[in-house]
């Protein structure tokens, strides 16, 4: 394992025009204001597994690396270190580059990933300031996390494709952009706050505290964030992230999609797909005649329907991605596969899922997976020891797939 924390300068090159209002606006405030603590973060999150990532937008476990290196993972963007902890513990034995513009962020950073032991999880961690933009020389990486980042560069296209440079073909990046739909009373107060010049620093924060206290409790942007975004905003440097930002840009669903174009990268799909599912705010005859749009009006649909939207979260790939098929029978039943680690509570028939909500499994789902994890690796889904018929064996393999329990390996994988 090595782990390095300082193998570059402090002076941070200024690639885009924000980086030093945005680096010094960070040191200020880092960001996000998560509790530091000893010992590995808390729970999971299955976008930061790379398991989890690729059956998600292929069907099945990547193929492992060539030459059995370990996968190169950056994070573009890290602030204080959140992902960066998960990323490590959620992926061992990988290769970890984290880098950022703030040291003031950086600093919390290293103390979060030391005092969880992330470092002891990988072959190599380095937590670096630097430009996702200066990066000349590093990679390719097989996954690209940058959560929050390029929405606060003055030009996000030459962010976006700077990170597309760096990832190898098939490989996945994950990106979260602001939402224009679901940020209208953010914007509102931001504009507010900007025409009476409160600043960016500690007199800013109090007096945007300040402003929410003293609008009437009838007005609705008060309603709004004391309703929706007061717990969120708890902690200052939350809450200037919020509403104090220096620079930051947000997109609708057309836009988002002609960005992602100019990168030429292939959209893999939302990392939140039951946002962007219609059947959460329609049903009978419209919800039958939602279905029925292909699926970018759908999405254009819960846009217009849906106010709340405040982001998008989404992959992007270098390359179309294969996407596995697994209904014919023959080819499920040859398929090995591994249980998903970002679940809470196995093994149980009663569990919390992928996505940290209740999930119920039957008794046939929990033996073949139990079987699975007993038998040596690459067993076949039908070569386990069950004394059961095809029908009932692929049952509870679909099942198991479904609540995605079940990480099937795929045949290119295999």
């Amino acid at each position: 394992m090595k782990c390095s924390a300082e193998s570059r300068p402090a002076a941070v090159p200024a690639s885009d025009a924000a980086t030093p209002v945005v680096s010094a606006f960070y040191d200020r405030f880092p960001y996000p204001a998560d509790p530091l603590q000893d010992g590995p973060p808390p729970g999971y999150n299955w976008r930061w597994c790379l398991d989890s990532v690729w059956a998600f937008t292929t069907g099945a476990l990547p193929p492992s690396p060539p030459g059995g290196r370990p996968w190169r993972i950056l994070d573009a963007g890290c602030g204080t270190g959140v992902s960066t902890d998960y990323l490590c513990h959620l992926n061992p034995g990988s290769s970890v580059l984290a880098v950022d513009i703030s040291a003031g962020a950086l600093a919390v950073a290293r103390e979060r990933t030391l005092r969880s032991g992330a470092a002891d999880q990988v072959a190599e961690l380095r937590i670096e300031q630097r430009s996702l933009l200066d990066l000349a020389g590093e990679g390719p990486f097989d996954y690209i996390n940058s959560v929050g980042v390029l929405h606060h560069l003055r030009e996000p296209a030459a962010g976006l494709q700077a990170l597309a440079a760096l990832l190898r073909p098939g490989g996945l990046l994950h990106l979260f952009l602001y939402a224009d739909g679901g940020r209208w009373e953010i914007h509102r107060v931001q504009r507010s706050l900007a025409r009476l010049a409160v600043g960016a620093g500690d007199e800013g924060l109090r007096l945007g505290r300040q402003l929410f206290r003293d609008l009437p409790e009838t007005n609705r942007l008060r309603r709004h964030h004391e309703q929706r975004w007061a717990l969120d905003t708890a902690a200052d440097p939350n809450f200037a992230d919020m509403y104090l930002h220096p620079q930051e840009t947000s997109y609708d669903l057309e836009r988002l999609m002609a960005f992602v174009a100019r990168a030429d990268l292939s959209f893999a799909g939302f990392s939140n797909p039951e946002v962007w599912d219609p059947a959460r705010l329609l049903g009978g005859a419209l919800l039958e005649r939602a279905l029925a749009l292909p699926e970018r009006q759908r999405w254009a649909l819960v846009e217009d329907l849906d106010p709340d939207i405040s982001h998008f979260e989404f992959f992007l790939s270098s390359g179309a991605l294969h996407r596995q098929d697994w209904r014919d029978d023959a080819s499920l039943l040859a398929a090995a596969g591994t249980r998903n680690r970002c679940l809470w509570g196995w093994p149980s028939t009663s569990l919390l899922g992928q996505d940290l909500m209740p999930l119920t499994i039957s008794p046939d789902a929990l033996t073949l997976m139990q079987g699975l994890e007993a038998a040596p690796p690459g067993t076949a889904l039908g070569a386990l020891p069950l004394d059961w018929s095809a029908p009932r064996r692929l049952a509870a393999a679909r099942e198991l797939l479904a609540a995605r329990v079940l990480l099937p390996l795929g045949s290119e994988a295999a």
